[in-house]
This record gives C-alpha cells, structure tokens and sequence, in this order.
C-alpha cells in the first residue's frame, strides 16, 4: 500500500495547530465537494481531505500518525513498522463504513475486513464517525412572502455515499416554509439535509434568506420604505392619502406645510415580529405638467403670487 502524507494532503505543516487544520480543512472540503466542485477528481479528493481531518482533527490520532516518523514521502510503499498503532482505539462499525476509508488509513486505526498491518483480524468495527459538514445556499423571496409566509419546494442536488462507499449526485426535492417575518440574511436550517457523514448523520443545510428586488418597496432589517409621490397642494394644504403597505393600504395624514422628501412613519407596519418593524413614507412633490396655455396660466400666476419665495435661500444664491 501507498503511504499517505495527510499533512500534504490538506497543505500544512507538521507543526500545524488545530485552528490551521480546520481551516485548510474547510477550504479543502468546499473547494472539491461534488455537489459544486468542477474538478475531474474531486471525489476522491474528497475523500482523502476527509480521512486527512480525521486524523489530524484527532490528537490521538495524529499522535499515532506522527510516530510513524519523517522519513515517509507521499506514495512511498508502506509497511507498518512493527508496534505501530498498539494504542489504536477500535471500535465496531460496518462494512459500508469501512469503505470509506483507504488501506493506509486501516493499517494504521483499524477498519477493514481481513487482516489488518499487524497481523491482527480487521474487519472489528472501529470508532471512526464523522458527521457530514453543515452546507450553506442562497434563497430568493419576495417581500410578500417574508410579510406573510410562504411555501417553496426546492429541487437540490446533494452528494451521497451508496453501499460501496462511491460519492454520487442525487437530486432531492424539499418543502421548505419560510416563516412570516423572516428578515434579509437569516437562515432557515434543514436538518440533515447537508453533506453525508463517514459513518455518523449527515451535516445540516442552511437556506440564507435574500430579498428579490421590490418596484415599490425596499427593507432595511424589519423597516420597510415606501416613497410617496404627493401634489403641491397636498403638502401645502395638507391631505389624508392612501399608502400602500405589505399589510394592505392605509391612510396618511399629510401635515401641512409638508416638504419634499419628509418622512413620516407608520408604527408597526413593517415585517411582522413580537417587535414588528415600522413603514417608513417618503414624500416626494410631484408637479403637474405645464403642457397647456391653462396650466401656464396657472403656474404663471403662482410665480407672481410668491415672487419673493426663493427655493434656494438655504444655499445662500
């Protein structure tokens, strides 16, 4: 059998700490996962970055893997050295997952059927489990359905082990319900709906909530922001006007007097919650067209009646 240099394997060093493994670990493990990876082996080298963590996320054994010495190259035949592994902990598990792991590994830790590196019967069942890896993907909602709630059914593909012990794509449709008032960036979390374990369940698949882009609305948090077109004599005079919010049409009292681009807040009308988010109105002064000699007339004779008012007076010209 080949020896198999696990430290190689994830890119670290001997002296490695555990951060650093996890690290080379994760990145390994999303770089050639299956169900993403484009590389032409990224099975089995996945595979071989999983059995490389397990036994360098394990100071026992990694501390068994090290007394094997430097002197092994990646490749190297490899027959263990007499005492190797005495301290190994076996325990029992089956032949589906025993598969996972190669002929070095089982050499060293025990795992497969037949007889193992030290002359001793294999096929006990060993203290190998490893649960899969949690998984992260995007889902894209509309406003309505995080104000309201919603059902959506989801077709993913997800990797999977068969009997032997061989990493395929099987697709999977799941209903998900997306909870009333769930905000931009929260995750809905599938148990066992992740990445396949080595003899232990199957890692959790986590939906990150992003929102579809709204021709009304746009939400910030809980908030939910609505501009609100208004004409002059509106917010001159001052007006009740309906608004448009997730939870239906409300009427706003516009103060006279009222500017462009004011704000005026409607409490409670944003993403519902035990403490729900508010609508926050933004007036916007929409004039009428001056596309006739009436309406000239008209906004000629507004511009004697307030000749003195200067829209600029803040700007100092």
């Amino acid at each position: 059998m080949e020896y198999k240099d696990y430290y190689k394997i994830l890119g670290v060093s001997r002296d490695a700490s555990q951060d650093d493994i996890k690290r080379a670990y994760r990145k390994l493990a999303r770089k050639y996962h299956p169900d993403v990876s484009k590389e032409s082996n990224a099975e089995q080298r996945f595979k071989e970055v999983n059995e490389a963590n397990e036994v360098l996320k394990d100071p026992a054994k990694r501390s068994d893997y090290d007394a094997l010495g430097t002197g092994w190259h990646a490749g190297d035949e490899f027959r263990p050295p007499p005492g190797a592994g005495a301290h190994r902990r076996e325990h029992e598990f089956s032949p589906e997952e025993a598969a996972h792991f190669s002929d070095f590994f089982s050499s060293i830790f025990g795992g497969r059927g037949g007889m193992d590196g030290f002359g001793g019967a294999r096929g006990a069942r060993s203290e190998f489990r490893q649960r899969g890896s949690d998984q992260t993907a995007h889902i894209r909602i509309s406003l309505e359905d995080a104000y309201h709630g919603a059902s959506r059914q989801l077709r993913l593909d997800v990797p999977e082990f068969d009997n032997n012990g061989q990493l395929h794509t099987n697709t999977r449709t799941l209903n998900v319900r997306i909870p009333a008032g769930i905000t931009e960036g929260q995750q809905i979390r599938l148990a066992g709906q992740g990445s396949p374990g080595f003899g232990g369940e199957q890692g959790d698949l986590f939906l990150e909530i992003e929102f579809e882009p709204h021709s009304i609305y746009h939400c910030e948090g809980r908030d939910i922001h609505v501009k609100l077109p208004i004409s002059p004599w509106e917010a001159a005079l001052g007006a009740t006007v309906p608004v448009p919010t997730l939870g239906g049409t409300v009427s706003l009292k516009i103060p006279a007097n009222s500017q462009s681009g004011q704000r005026l807040r409607l409490k409670g009308r944003g993403l519902p919650s035990k403490t729900p988010g508010d609508a926050f109105v933004q007036l916007e002064i929409v004039n009428p067209p001056a596309d006739d000699e009436t309406a000239r007339t008209a906004y000629q004779e507004l511009s004697k009646r307030f000749g003195a008012f200067n829209p600029r007076a803040k700007l100092g010209v």
